[in-house]
């Protein structure tokens, strides 16, 4: 029901703001921020609305709120003083502070307190008082100063300069004014669809009356209409609009009545790399691509106008396939110009563009990372000869005493040539005209013109791909030239950058350290290369750095495995052993230590286990070889046996890699240790048969240690 008041004693209360422009990046958050702020406001003069919506168009911050009462209630405000008794300083102070005089106070278990009734408050008085405050307090990402008041620095800021302020509680405006800016109850439609002022009488008619004035308010509205109107006007060719959230969401910021229109552009542009022309109409121009028939780009767009043309739009259009017909000419330009130039020449030109001021340019990045690549292939770590590629999975990964065939040695020598040939190349589209005016498309323009340039595929592709993965969910390389080449990339990075003092700290990351870190985990991982971490960080050179650098590694391994699942205690349980740093063998040993402790019987173990150090640490010079007594307990020889076969079983299977072999070694301890607990005591007054159950305790703890130090598991 609309009009002054509800039925039920309520009302509600509608706060356009209008101004130029916002920009369409800032208005989502804008109108979180505006329902924030609005609500505080209502909540410290006791206020509560039974809802808040908020609205966004390109000329206009808005907002309703619903179920307002009419007054705040009169309010009782209490306030403790001093004791009874209390020093007469003491008092003087309080009442002073309360305004009151001690034969108003009140008394109560010895102790004053001052109690001030506060009258309510009419809900438009409360309005008119946040109104300015809100206006003033809003945290626009960027604003400006206008008119003659801009001169003081205490003038009024907003996005744009505020042009008007609708501000109607029920059918009556809510007077306020700031900067000269006076509230009422008009406000004006369209830019071009209407003309004058738009009277609005209450909250309950201001979408409708906007409407008919051509404006959309509800921001999911327009985007309804773009996401649909695009994907039709692409049907209506018989073609598919190349779906793109964020360009919805962009031009919704960008037009109060959206139309999308289907344009086409010259098929002769289609020369260029379809990426080129995707850019290139998207970030301009702001426009969306569709594909034909066959899955390729078409040489169709769609834009999307902000006004319903007399003629259906075609002077729109055909403005539209103009502006864009000079992008793309532009585009063209710089790719013709491009494959000009070898990419052996743009590489030179990499001497003169700075990678970091204590490392160098970048030309002594791509030097660095040529050799460390060539030196994972001929180390068989990425290659024919590596375990994700030869199916083998070797205990020992030292490849120094590797004997290959000369089929194999021959494959090594060429994926090493075309590994080192890729790496060169990798960075020399940095100086390209295509990647200076799109620098979103570096690597992806390096292959483009690596294959024009008669490069091989899978140098052209490592090209292409060697950022890969740039961040969570991106696809991780597997072509072995391409996995070379990324793999030496980000971990060049990483050692040249803890090297010189400057990783991560904190919440800060300007050199995107943690995202190297991911991207080369994921690429060891997922294409399960074999490798000491220590010897492939040695072989950057940068040697002081190991030891940070491998904690951050294994601190970034423990944040990528909690997403898998992979609990990060059960990391420190096999990595704080020392001896392993083949994270592919590490995280196989995770796995199975998981699979085993989540389980009865692992958890039994896991209690003895912590039982047996929790004595050892209180005992002092345990020998695990303590010989035997002759009177040994039923109990003692029953451990004594099962040790004899699964500390060596156990040692065995981790050495062979057959980590669930070894849990099923350890397992066969279990009754065992549990009987021995139960049946003997340990520190028995016999200095003898202390000293060998002790002994006993240590060579159970031992073989626990072959696979994991369950010190460190959590329960």
């Amino acid at each position: 029901m609309d009009g002054k008041e509800r039925m039920d004693g309520m009302t509600d209360f509608l706060l356009e703001l209008r101004s130029e422009e916002i920009p369409a990046r800032m208005q989502v958050k804008a109108k979180e921020d505006f329902a924030r702020l609005f609500n505080d406001a209502l909540a410290k003069a006791g206020l509560a609305a039974a809802s808040v919506e908020t609205f966004a168009t390109p000329r206009r911050l808005a907002l309703i709120a619903t179920g307002l009462p009419l007054a705040t209630d009169a309010v009782s405000e209490e306030t403790k003083g001093p004791k009874v008794g209390a020093p007469p300083q003491a008092m003087e102070g309080f009442l002073r502070k309360a305004g009151l005089t001690q034969d108003q106070l009140i008394e109560r278990d010895g102790v004053y307190f001052a109690v001030v009734e506060k009258a309510g408050r009419q809900t438009a008085d409360v309005l008119a008082e946040a109104i300015p405050a809100i206006i003033r307090a809003f945290p626009w990402p960027k604003s400006q100063r206008w008119g003659a008041g801009s001169a003081s620095t205490e003038s009024l800021r907003w996005v744009r300069p505020l042009q008007g302020i609708v501000a109607i509680l029920g059918d009556d405006v809510v007077p306020c004014e700031i900067e000269g800016i006076i509230s009422g109850a008009a406000t004006m439609g369209h830019r071009f669809h209407h003309s004058g002022p738009v009277t609005i009488g209450n909250a309950g008619d201001y979408v409708e009356k906007l409407r008919n004035a051509h404006v959309l308010v509800h921001f999911s509205e327009r985007c309804a209409l773009i996401r649909d109107g695009a994907k039709a006007a692409a049907a209506a060719a018989g073609l598919t609009l190349v779906a793109d959230e964020g360009l919805v969401v962009e031009n919704a910021g960008l037009t109060e009545w959206p139309v999308p229109m289907l344009g086409r552009f010259d098929p002769a542009f289609l020369e260029v790399p379809q990426e080129v022309i995707q850019l290139t109409a998207r970030v301009n121009q702001k426009y969306f691509v569709c594909h034909d028939s066959a899955g390729k780009l078409a040489n169709a767009f769609v834009c999307t106008a902000n006004i319903a043309a007399h003629d259906g739009g075609a002077a729109i259009v055909a403005g539209n396939e103009k502006v864009l017909a000079a992008r793309l000419s532009d585009a063209k330009f710089f790719w013709e110009q491009d494959l000009k130039v070898a990419l052996d020449d743009q590489a030179t030109k990499l001497a003169q563009i700075t990678f970091h001021e204590k490392l160098g340019s970048v030309a002594d990045k791509v030097e660095r990372v040529a050799k460390l690549t060539r030196w994972l292939v001929e180390e068989g770590i990425v290659g024919p000869c590596s375990p994700a590629q030869a199916g083998a999975q070797p205990a020992n990964n030292d490849s120094s005493d590797k004997v290959l065939d000369p089929g194999l040695r021959r494959g090594t020598q060429e994926l090493a040539d075309q590994a080192e040939r890729a790496a060169r190349l990798c960075k020399a589209d940095l100086v390209t005209g295509m990647v200076g005016e799109f620098p979103e498309l570096q690597g992806l323009m390096g292959g483009y013109y690596a294959r024009a340039q008669g490069e091989a595929d899978a140098v052209a592709d490592a090209v292409r791909d060697h950022y890969k993965p740039v961040g969570q969910g991106d696809d991780v390389p597997t072509a072995p030239v391409t996995v070379a080449v990324s793999l030496a990339d980000k971990l060049d990075t990483l050692a040249q950058f803890f090297a010189a003092g400057m990783p991560p700290t904190g919440s800060k990351d300007p050199f995107a350290l943690r995202r190297a870190a991911i991207g080369f985990l994921s690429l060891l991982l997922q294409n399960g290369l074999r490798c000491s971490l220590k010897d492939m960080l040695l072989a950057t050179g940068a040697r002081n750095s190991f030891d940070s650098l491998e904690e951050f590694l294994v601190d970034r391994l423990k944040v990528q495995q909690r997403e898998a699942g992979v609990r990060h205690d059960l990391i420190d349980a096999v990595f704080s052993l020392g001896g392993e740093d083949d994270l592919v063998r590490l995280l196989a040993r995770v796995n199975a230590l998981q699979a085993y402790i989540t389980t009865a019987e692992g958890a039994n173990l896991l209690a003895a286990y912590k039982r047996a150090a929790n004595i050892l640490k209180a005992a002092d010079g345990v020998d695990a070889a303590t010989p035997a007594p002759a009177d040994l307990v039923a109990e003692e020889r029953a451990l004594l046996t099962a040790l004899d076969t699964a500390a060596p079983n156990a040692a065995a299977a981790v050495d062979a890699e057959d980590f669930e072999g070894a849990m099923a070694a350890l397992a066969s301890l279990r009754a065992p240790i549990d009987a021995f607990f139960d049946g003997v005591m340990v520190n028995d007054e016999d200095p003898a048969k202390r000293a060998f159950r002790l002994g006993l305790l240590a060579r159970f703890r031992d073989a626990v240690h072959r696979v994991a130090d369950f010190a460190k598991i959590e329960g």
